[in-house]
C-alpha cells in the first residue's frame, strides 16, 4: 500500500524531465533562429555592397590565372586530385541542376513575395532559362571547336599513331582517341555560376532594406544559394589546380565571364529583356520638390 507515494514521484520527475527537454528544445531554436537571422543579414550585406563584387570579379580572375601555380605546392594525391572523386561526381558535373534548383527557389521566393505578381516572377526566372541555353549552347561550341582542331590517333606502346580520318564519331567507331583543343567546360560553369549567383543574391540586401517578408524559409533558403556559392569557388579553385591545361582553363573561365557580361551585364538592362535582378520589385522613391 505505500506505492502510492513513490508511483507519484516517478510521475513528478518525468514531467521535470520532459519539462526540461522542452526548454532545451525551445533555446535551441531560438539559438539557430537568431543564427539564421545573423548570418542572412550579413551576408546579404556583403553580397549586396557593389564594391565587394566587383572584389569578387578580380577573386575569380585571380583564381582562374594564379591558381593553376598551386598544384606545385599540394599533395597531388589527395582526394580532390581524382576525376571520381564524390564533389567532382555529384556537383561539378551537374553543377547547372544544382544552381538551377537552389537559386529558383530563391528567385521565386523574392519576387512573388516582393510584387504577388506571377507574370513579374515568372519574367525574373526566365533569365535561369537564359542561363540554360547559354551553358547549353557554350557545350556544343566547345565539342565544335575540340572536333575542328582534332586529329584521330590511336594508342600504340611505342607511342601514338596518326590516322586519316576525318571526324571524331569515325575515330571513336575504329577505336582510336580524338584529340583536339579543349576548352574547359567545368570552369567555364563554375565561373558562370558563381557570376551568376552572386548578381542574384545581391537583391536580398535592399530586399530587407525595404522591410518585405523574410521570415525563417527565405533566409534558409539565401544562406543555401550563399553555401553553393562558396562550394562553387572551392571547387572551381580545386579544378584549376589538378585539371586541364592551363589555357583550356583560361579561355574555359573567359567565355564564362563574357557570358555574365552579355546577359547580366548588358541584354538585361534592357526593356525586351528578362530584366535585371531586383528590377520592378521595389517600389522608387517620389521625388519631393520644394516650392518657395
Amino acid at each position: 500500500m505505500e506505492r502510492g507515494p513513490v508511483v507519484g514521484a516517478g510521475l513528478g520527475a518525468g514531467a521535470r524531465i520532459q519539462a526540461l527537454l522542452g526548454c532545451l528544445v525551445k533555446v535551441l531554436l531560438w539559438v539557430a533562429s537568431a543564427l539564421l537571422y545573423f548570418g542572412s543579414e550579413q551576408a546579404a550585406r556583403l553580397l549586396g555592397s557593389p564594391c565587394l563584387r566587383r572584389l569578387y570579379h578580380a577573386w575569380l580572375a585571380a583564381v582562374v590565372i594564379f591558381g593553376p601555380l598551386l598544384q606545385f605546392h599540394v599533395n597531388p594525391r589527395t582526394i580532390f586530385a581524382s576525376h571520381g572523386n564524390f564533389f567532382n561526381i555529384k556537383f561539378v558535373n551537374s553543377a547547372w541542376g544544382w544552381t538551377c534548383t537552389f537559386l529558383g527557389g530563391f528567385v521565386l521566393l523574392v519576387v512573388f513575395l516582393a510584387t504577388r505578381r506571377v507574370a513579374v516572377t515568372a519574367r525574373h526566372l526566365s533569365r535561369l532559362v537564359v542561363g540554360a541555353a547559354v551553358w547549353r549552347g557554350a557545350g556544343r561550341a566547345f565539342l565544335l571547336i575540340e572536333d575542328l582542331t582534332g586529329s584521330c590517333f590511336e594508342p600504340l606502346p611505342q607511342g601514338l599513331l596518326l590516322h586519316e580520318l576525318p571526324d571524331r564519331r569515325s575515330c571513336l567507331a575504329a577505336g582510336h582517341q580524338w584529340r583536339g583543343y579543349t576548352v574547359s567546360s567545368h570552369t567555364f560553369l563554375l565561373t558562370f555560376c558563381c557570376l551568376l549567383m552572386a548578381e542574384e543574391a545581391a537583391v536580398f540586401a535592399k530586399y530587407l532594406a525595404h522591410g518585405l517578408p523574410a521570415g525563417a524559409p527565405l533566409r534558409l533558403v539565401f544562406l543555401l544559394n550563399v553555401l553553393l556559392l562558396g562550394l562553387w569557388n572551392f571547387l572551381l579553385l580545386c579544378t584549376v589546380i589538378y585539371f586541364h591545361q592551363y589555357t583550356h582553363k583560361v579561355v574555359g573561365a573567359a567565355v564564362g565571364t563574357f557570358a555574365w557580361y552579355l546577359t547580366y551585364g548588358s541584354w538585361y538592362h534592357q526593356p525586351w529583356s528578362p530584366g535585371s535582378p531586383g528590377h520592378g520589385l521595389f517600389p522608387r522613391p517620389h521625388s519631393s520638390r520644394k516650392h518657395n
